[in-house]
């Protein structure tokens, strides 16, 4: 007997609208089962190969010969030859071997250990901002209290004064949410956005090679790759790429993550009844919510993925959001399990040269600021409807209004 396809509406996955109300698992799930490697037409692009199924997904962000970074960008819009020019000075949008060579710079800020070395530190920030609200018995979850967390922790780490904490907000904000009304007057105000963090990158690391210490951004100006030192431009976007790769994932990761435990009360509650399960409420976390939701390759020779064949050249996305979801490597994927093992989900980028080095300080962070959220706001429940994100890249919400019992701060 022949099956019958279920009747899901199309969804265009290049139009960030689609993404407004919801991810749109339905339709993702449908091209698992039926087109696991489908043509997207999109407006003001070539079209491109949407990549759904978990292990072809792992195929396309692990094989970078065949597979590229660095022909076109991992961004899944367009940019003109000028800007791929520049962004290729980007380690996210690099190949190895010369990728390999820069992650080393940066690896070093990203270690188990060093990240172990400021657990107590991400601890007082998630008291400290806890602190801020807990009176009140209200809060935006999203500005108030899952974005505070990275800010405070990102600007430490790249050495930026906790005063100019909110400018990264702001600027991040602007290029990521370029396609959002709430962000956005103008598409021209992202560009606008990446000068102004330009200009302020370029005046710090001016500062840091007169008086440097012991924060990422003062060692990058020392350090050198093949005998020359990083190019003013190279420490620039590595400053943008920081910034927001250690800002929005995790705001977003914490704010998905909370209102999909609004959505799921039950295991709220089974995680308050036991914290062991914490390290895999992490993981769920990560795997249902998916904060990045695709990357962009471009094909470097002709292949074939899930018997679809692939010219050279042609543009490729990668939707990490469809392989947490797939079938055939979750049972249930839909169902959000904080309890689940195996969970070998790809928010991090499945393995390979691209493998998210952030991935440590995010599941710290993430944990801690649900130790303390489970600790001190127990009863966190809804108080109004979730804005989400107008975004085909991150899966972003803006804003999460909450009660809870108030408290008194434990510092004041």
């Amino acid at each position: 007997m022949t099956e019958t396809a279920p009747a899901v509406e199309p969804v265009d996955l290049s139009d960030s609208r689609s993404f407004v109300d919801q991810v749109p698992h339905a339709w993702l799930a449908y091209l698992r089962r039926h087109d696991p490697v489908h043509w997207q037409d999109e407006r003001g692009g070539p079209g491109y190969w949407a990549v759904t199924k978990y292990h072809d997904c792992v195929t396309v962000n692990r094989e970078f010969d065949r597979f590229s970074s660095a022909a076109k960008g991992t961004m899944p819009f367009e940019l003109g030859e000028d800007e791929i020019a520049q962004q290729g000075l980007m380690m996210l949008n690099m190949d190895p071997p010369l990728h390999t060579r820069y992650r080393r710079l940066v690896n070093k800020g990203f270690t188990p250990r060093m990240v172990r070395d400021i657990e107590e530190s991400i601890h007082r920030s998630a008291d400290s901002i806890i602190d801020q609200v807990c009176e009140a018995g209200t809060a935006d979850f999203v500005t108030d209290l899952s974005a505070e967390l990275p800010l405070q922790v990102i600007a430490e780490l790249l050495g930026v004064p906790q005063d100019d904490r909110h400018k990264m907000f702001d600027w991040s904000n602007r290029m990521v949410g370029s396609e959002d009304a709430e962000y956005q007057l103008a598409a021209e105000m992202a560009m606008t956005a990446a000068m102004e963090l330009y200009a302020y990158a370029a005046e710090l690391f001016g500062q840091k090679r007169v008086d440097p210490h012991s924060d990422l951004m003062s060692v990058l100006t020392t350090v050198e790759v093949e005998g020359e030192r990083l190019s003013d431009m190279e420490l620039e976007l590595f400053f943008l790429l920081l910034t927001v790769a250690g800002n929005e994932t995790t705001r977003n990761l914490m704010s998905g993550a909370m209102h999909t435990f609004f959505e799921n009360p039950a295991q709220w509650e089974r995680l308050r009844q036991d914290r062991s399960l914490l390290p895999r409420a992490v993981e769920e976390m990560l795997r249902y919510v998916t904060p990045v939701m695709n990357f962009r390759r471009t094909a470097m020779c002709d292949a074939e993925l899930s018997g679809t064949a692939i010219r050279e050249g042609d543009k490729v996305v990668f939707y990490h959001a469809s392989g947490n979801r797939d079938e055939d490597v979750f049972e249930d994927p839909d169902v959000f399990d904080i309890g689940r093992d195996p969970n070998p989900h790809i928010a991090f980028g499945g393995g390979g040269p691209h493998f998210c080095l952030g991935a440590n300080l995010a599941r710290m962070e993430i944990r801690v600021m649900f130790e303390h959220l489970l600790d001190r706001l127990p009863d966190l429940r809804p108080a109004g409807d979730v804005q989400r994100l107008q975004s085909q890249f991150i899966n972003g919400v803006k804003h999460l209004p909450v009660a809870f019992s108030p408290s008194a701060p434990r510092h004041r």
